[in-house]
């Protein structure tokens, strides 16, 4: 009968430090190897990151599992969907959004 709990004990204990954390970096550090990677973090950071936190799901949807091209992306970020504002080329200049595309495709590649 002693055995039962601790066999369940032991399953649990190792099927939790198997498992990644969300939240939990498993592919090591992002390395940003241009300049538009480091601005498209730096404007994600201030657009994106206080409902997409890293590119994981928040307020918003997970960012980095989500398959859509460049020009999706833009149309999504210009349109708004769901709880998402548009974000206005005045409120969000092209050159920026250029910049945050390329980090997300990096972020997501990552």
């Amino acid at each position: 009968m002693r055995l039962i709990p601790l066999l369940v004990i032991s399953l649990l204990f190792l099927s939790a430090c198997g498992t990644p954390r969300r939240g939990e970096n498993v592919a090591g550090p992002l390395t940003l190897a241009s300049e538009k990677e480091v601005r498209g973090e730096r404007y994600f950071m201030t657009y994106c990151n206080k409902c997409h936190p890293l590119g994981e799901s928040g307020v918003g949807h997970a960012l980095n599992n989500k398959p859509l091209p460049g020009p999706l992306i833009r149309t999504q970020v210009r349109l708004g969907a769901g709880a998402m504002p548009a974000f206005s080329k005045e409120f969000l200049p092209d050159e920026k959004l250029d910049d945050l595309i390329v980090y997300l495709q990096t972020l997501r590649k990552h």
